[in-house]
């Protein structure tokens, strides 16, 4: 059962069920899969609780006061103001808080007894079994997007078409092409990748053809998603200090030709862009790729999660590095939230790099020892961390501060909290201004200090 087709049985919407797992910090491969059917254990759950189901979303779509909150839960307004904060900073100028924000999800957060809801989902799918891992925002903010692909009555009931381009934007290292595959694996269509040499004029086996071609074999082929790298580069606007290749622009012309008859052939484009800021806003435009999807480096949480799915990946339970992290206690996440909060802003990409890393060093430990029950101690941790943040450069910090930029501009709204905590982990690496001297004439003092307490 879809999880559309559910929301419509129990009467309750789609997006409070959304936000409900969201707010009690469920696991989506223990409630919903990637095409969105409804796991059996988060069906049984619904229908056994629709009447709480039933509270929490008339609760979550009330404007409410911090007072009216803390009397309906029962808890000190202290405590369910800074869990508030935490949740959503947003706060209306009239002292409401926004609908969004719901009563029950801050009364779980302060301990609140909902035993009830965690009994169905009691057992703990094994990170390596998950399709991905956190990102549940993120998730369910493509979901929305992709609706007219799942739901074609929305169409019908609410002339909402499909989008015929989607940009996919964030820093490198950061997943853009793992959700674009993600994006195609939802909504049934086929994942092809433009490669370089489709753009302009080549040879295939001794015939000559162009971009022009390949895209009008692609509208021929049965529910196809083109995923095209460097579409900033690509889609450039042209300006006078912008040199936009001639190539670039051809496939501009073509696209731009091509794009109103995506939807019927059952086309969808992605585009990949490290920052949307200098695309031409005539390919941005309504019914052209009008949809922009920042892809966030992971958070502190989501850091861990990864490290733990990438130290365990493949290993068998008697393999000896799956016995050393075991041994460690390395084969849980806790294990790992110390060093996860000095990888701030860190990529995928860097995780990755800091996992192969640590497993060589704890491979060369042991084949000195021989000890299964080596520690894997901070001297290890620190190096394989030095070894992946070699990737952290000004670059990629100015690249980080672009996308943070442009997030803002486009899908702040969606991304609140993300774009919060993302920004407070650049700000940790700005360097600290020397303190200016203070404007004014220096006290004696000072002056014979800055002057070699000199004497005339």
């Amino acid at each position: 059962m879809k999880l559309v087709d559910l929301a419509k049985e129990l009467d309750i919407s789609a997006e409070a069920i959304k936000q409900f797992i969201q707010d009690f910090d469920l696991d989506l491969v223990d409630c919903i899969s990637t095409n969105f059917e409804i796991k059996k254990d988060f069906e049984k759950f619904a229908r056994e609780n629709i009447q709480f189901l039933r509270l929490y979303e008339k609760d979550l779509d009330k404007v409410k006061t911090l007072e009216q909150i803390a009397e309906k839960i029962n808890q000190p307004k202290e405590k369910v103001e800074k869990a508030i904060k935490e949740t959503d900073p947003n706060i209306f100028d009239n002292g409401f808080y926004k609908s969004s924000v719901s009563s029950y999800g801050i009364d779980n957060k302060l301990g609140g007894n909902y035993k009830f809801v965690y009994n169905y989902f009691g057992h703990k799918t094994s990170l390596q079994k998950r399709d991905f891992i956190g990102y549940r925002d993120l998730f369910f903010h493509i979901s929305t997007v992709l609706e007219p692909f799942l739901n074609p009555q929305q169409t019908k009931d609410w002339g909402i078409n499909k989008p015929a381009g989607i940009i996919l934007y964030g820093p490198p290292g950061s997943g853009k092409i793992f959700w674009a595959t993600k994006i195609a694996e939802i909504i049934g269509y086929q994942f092809k990748e433009v490669k370089k040499h489709y753009l302009g004029t080549s040879f295939v086996n001794g015939n000559k053809t162009n971009f022009n071609d390949f895209l009008v074999a692609m509208m021929k082929e049965e529910k196809v998603l083109l995923f095209l790298e460097d579409f900033d580069d690509i889609m450039m606007a042209r300006k006078a200090e912008n040199n936009v290749a001639s190539y670039n622009l051809e496939t501009q012309e073509i696209i731009l030709h091509y794009i109103s008859k995506f939807e019927q052939e059952d086309l969808l484009m992605v585009g990949s862009a490290n920052s949307v800021s200098e695309i031409d806003e005539e390919i941005m435009a309504p019914g052209r790729f009008d949809v922009m999807i920042p892809i966030f480096p992971p958070n502190h949480a989501e850091r861990s999660e990864i490290i733990v799915y990438a130290m365990t990946k493949n290993l068998a339970s008697d393999s000896l590095l799956f016995k050393i992290l075991k041994n460690n206690k390395a084969d849980k996440i806790p294990f790992w939230h110390d060093i996860s909060s000095q990888m701030k802003v860190f990529s995928n990409t860097m995780l990755i790099d800091f996992t192969q890393s640590l497993k060589k060093r704890i491979k060369n430990q042991y084949q000195k020892t021989r000890n299964e029950n080596l520690k894997i101690d901070q001297n290890l941790l620190k190096a394989a961390l030095r070894d992946a943040a070699g990737k952290l450069t000004k670059e990629y910090l100015d690249q980080i501060a672009r996308f943070l930029a442009d997030v803002i501009i486009n899908n702040f709204d969606q991304f609140q909290n993300r774009v919060k905590d993302l920004k407070s982990e650049l700000d940790s690496y700005r360097a600290v201004e020397e303190p200016r001297r203070v404007i004014g004439f220096a006290h004696n003092e000072e002056e014979n200090k800055n002057n070699g307490s000199k004497k005339l």
